[in-house]
């Protein structure tokens, strides 16, 4: 488990796993949109939720009682970038679903996973969701996006 406690962020510790990843990338698997599993799962990301993350958080909105974003929207794309390579992806559509506020001094745990795919219109699309958990179980929050994996596709109706 991560604890992101008062020298560290979650950011910090992205930008150092990303290039960890970078020297891992011959591991990764080439993207095959035919085989890809509707159902396959991620790991599990964990990290414990602090005050001064909070505190944070709502001093760089400037809102004293924002409500804490948990990272959810991260992971569901993040846990996918590890573990495939592709041509890149745009972001069709993405919906977030919050259902109880995170508590600071708990663990949450993310939990991805490939909700489905499609073909539309000739191009390929994916769905990942990611859920936020508390140490308790209570549902944190939701996350779904819609991925179209072929970017060169962008713009061509408009000539692009």
């Amino acid at each position: 488990m991560y604890n992101a406690g008062a020298k560290y962020n979650i950011g910090a510790r992205f930008a150092r796993e990303d290039a960890f990843n970078m020297a891992e990338a011959e591991n990764k698997i080439e993207l095959d949109w035919d085989a890809l599993e509707v159902g396959e799962t991620f790991e599990k990301f964990e990290y414990l939720l602090t005050r001064e993350m909070i505190d944070t958080y709502r001093k760089g909105v400037m809102d004293p009682e924002a409500s804490f974003p948990t990272i959810a929207h991260k992971v569901d794309v993040r846990q996918y970038n590890d573990r495939y390579t592709d041509a890149g992806s745009v972001n069709a559509r993405c919906a977030f679903h919050c259902y109880n506020p995170p508590e600071a001094g708990k663990k949450l745990t993310v939990t991805a996973w490939i909700a489905d795919k499609y073909l539309r219109r000739g191009k390929n699309y994916i769905v990942t969701e990611a859920v936020s958990v508390d140490e308790d179980g209570k549902l944190i929050d939701r996350v779904i996006t819609h991925e179209l994996k072929q970017p060169s596709e962008v713009g061509k109706k408009w000539g692009g």
